[in-house]
Formats: structure tokens, sequence, C-alpha cells
């Protein structure tokens, strides 16, 4: 039974992960109606910056704080200048101009280096593992758990009870409304899309020490994005949460009972979810 217990947080922890992967491309589609392909692609550069900063001697710590904004700013950045330009065409235009940036972002990263992994050490207070009875977990990956359910929380607290919160919201039901109101649109699709870029970035600085870094780990983080914005439901925060716990569990679940199937899961699960609910979970029909 502690097997499955193990699994289970093993779960909850990686599906922190894949929510903080998602929420930034839930939030980004369901105000700015843009499909960003290169998603993933910004959640690498979070674990090769993070990977960098402590090659350079930087702390762990340092890091989690400053990679997130970091590579937020290259997405505020790259949307301001780029991306802003084809929010009026049609989707076709989205998908080529994204996927063509995840593959600069990627064969830059092969290029600085090199297209072997490289690994992350944990930081040393967060070495080893915690035990209860018969019950053992790894510091790190408890670590994981309860900060990304603190920045759940801080980003519940962001789009529920700000100004920028309801910004947001309303954008996501009428842009034109926004504007109305006297509030600067583009601004905020900026500002909301390096947030997006910044919770991608903030799962790859927190995987990094998990799974390392390495360069085709954006493919596999964009696929699972999308799984869990579409079983969550497209635009929705607390879709994305569910979502992410939801895919999480069956992944580490699945590890134990059927290791061969445990990625193939994922899908069976999105196709179960979509038969009965074909908006998601908690998405708007």
């Amino acid at each position: 039974m502690n097997v499955y217990l193990l699994q289970v947080v093993n779960g909850i922890g990686i599906g922190m992960l894949y929510f903080l992967l998602a929420v930034g491309m839930s939030i980004i589609f369901g105000l700015l109606r843009f499909v960003n392909f290169a998603h993933g692609a910004f959640y690498l550069l979070g674990a090769y910056f993070c990977y960098q900063a402590v090659e350079w001697g930087l702390d762990f710590w340092l890091a989690l704080a400053i990679v997130p904004l970091a590579v937020g700013f290259v997405g505020w950045a790259l949307e301001r200048a780029v991306l802003r330009h084809v929010y009026d065409k049609a989707h076709e235009f989205h998908i080529l101009l994204t996927v063509g940036l995840a593959l600069i972002i990627q064969e830059g990263v092969i290029m600085v280096w090199g297209p072997i992994g490289e690994n992350v050490a944990p930081p040393d207070v967060l070495k080893g593992v915690v035990m209860w009875g018969a019950f053992i977990y790894p510091k790190y990956r408890l670590f994981v758990i309860l900060f990304t359910a603190v920045i759940a929380a801080g980003l519940w607290w962001l789009l529920e009870g700000t100004r920028l919160g309801s910004a947001v919201r309303a954008g996501s039901e009428s842009t034109e409304m926004v504007s109305l109101l006297g509030l600067n649109v583009t601004q905020i699709f900026s500002l909301t899309f390096g947030l997006g870029v910044a919770t991608a970035a903030l799962a790859g600085v927190l995987a990094a020490p998990i799974r390392g870094a390495e360069p085709f780990m954006g493919l596999e983080a964009l696929g699972i994005a999308f799984v869990v914005v579409v079983v969550g439901g497209m635009g929705r925060f607390s879709g994305a949460l569910v979502g992410g716990l939801l895919i999480g569990i069956v992944q580490s679940l699945m590890s134990t009972l059927w290791p061969q199937g445990a990625q193939l899961m994922i899908y069976v699960a999105m196709g179960a979810v979509l038969l009965l609910r074909p908006h998601g979970l908690l998405g708007r029909g």
C-alpha cells in the first residue's frame, strides 16, 4: 500500500509542475485567443538558465527567483516585438510563428550548451529524504509540492483579487469591453504573455533538479501542457490545476501498474474526459 501512496504523492508533485506549465498557456489562450506552440521552449529556457546560473556559482534559491523573471522578460519582449502583429491573423499564422520560435530556441540551446543533457543538483538543505514511520519521501520533491501550492495560491489571488486579474478575466470575455473601460489592452496583453511565460520557466527551474536539463524537454512539455489544458478546460485557472493533478496522478500510478503504458495513459485519460466533457472538466461550453 505504501508503494501506491508514494505514487499518489509523486503524482501530486508532478501534477503541480504540470499545472505551472499549463496555467500560463491557459491564461494566454483565455485572454489573447493565441495558441502558443513555443510554450514548451520557455520551460526549456527556464531549466537551462537555472543550470547556467548554478554553474556560475549563484545560489539555487537566487536562480529560482531570477530565472522566471528573466525568461518572463524575454517573453514580454517577444510579444511586443513579434507576436502581437499576428493576433488578428488566422490560427495557422500563430502555429507557424510559434513553432518556428520554438525551433529557434531549441537549436540555440543546442548551440550554447550542446546536445547532451546537464544535471542540476538540488540545494543542500533539500538533499536527502523525510521519513514518517514507514513512509519515505525525497525532501526536494516535497518542497516542490509545497512551493507550487503557494505559487498556485498567489496566482489565484493575482487573477481573482487584483485589478490586473479583473482586466484579464474581463478581457477573456471581451477585449472591446476592456478598451471601453479605458484600460491599455496592448499593455495587458504583454503583461499576461510575460506572466504565462514566467510560470512555464518556473516549472523548468523546479523540474531541473528532478530530471535535469536537456534540449528536447520542451517538446515533451508542450504535449503535456496541451493535454492538461484540454482536460481542465481552455482558459480556466482552476481547470489547469485540476487537469495537472489528474494527469500527474494517472501517469505516476500507471508507472507502477503498467510502466510501458504510463505515457499512453495520459492521452487515454484525455480522450475519456473529452468523451464525457468535450470542453474539459471545468471548461465553458
